[in-house]
């Protein structure tokens, strides 16, 4: 019985171990996935058929570029040159009224399943790197607000 018992704790700890690996690979998965569409969306642009010559002339948008570029709040930045995951925070934090968001809160708003840790750690890294940035603080470990009111009402 002894022996069972061992053995029984090994697998569970070696389960343990390759769920959190998972966890991470998902995660690497999707921050991959959303640098690749960010640097695909000006492909799209440049591959729609007219030449340079004939290109109408537009004050380029200052983009964040990949997942992990948040621009800084400042004034007059808009949060449309956020990602679409950061966009999508920030109307969540418009649509709470003012009041704190977690990352659980965040995965659901992002359309996750808040009961997967991995969906739960890539929520709260969205959070922090924006907090970095100055859109919202934390003013509780795990508790998020908004610095200034008005950024997230641009994005409605």
């Amino acid at each position: 019985m002894e022996k069972l018992q061992a053995e029984f704790e090994r697998v569970r700890a070696a389960i343990a171990e390759a769920e959190e690996v998972l966890n991470h690979r998902v995660i690497g998965l999707e921050q991959h996935l959303e640098a690749l569409d960010e640097q695909d969306a000006p492909a799209v642009a440049e591959t729609s058929g007219l030449a340079a010559a004939e290109a109408p002339v537009e004050e380029p948008v200052p983009m964040a570029g990949p997942r992990r570029k948040v621009a800084c709040c400042e004034e007059g930045v808009p949060v449309e040159v956020l990602g679409s995951d950061y966009r999508r925070i920030m109307v969540a934090f418009d649509e709470a009224g003012g009041g704190a968001l977690t990352a659980r809160q965040t995965a659901v708003a992002l359309g996750w399943d808040s009961s997967v840790p991995s969906r739960g750690e890539g929520a709260r890294g969205r959070l922090k790197r924006l907090a970095r940035r100055g859109w919202p603080v934390e003013d509780r470990p795990g508790r998020f607000t908004l610095r200034v009111p008005g950024p997230a009402a641009a994005a409605a």
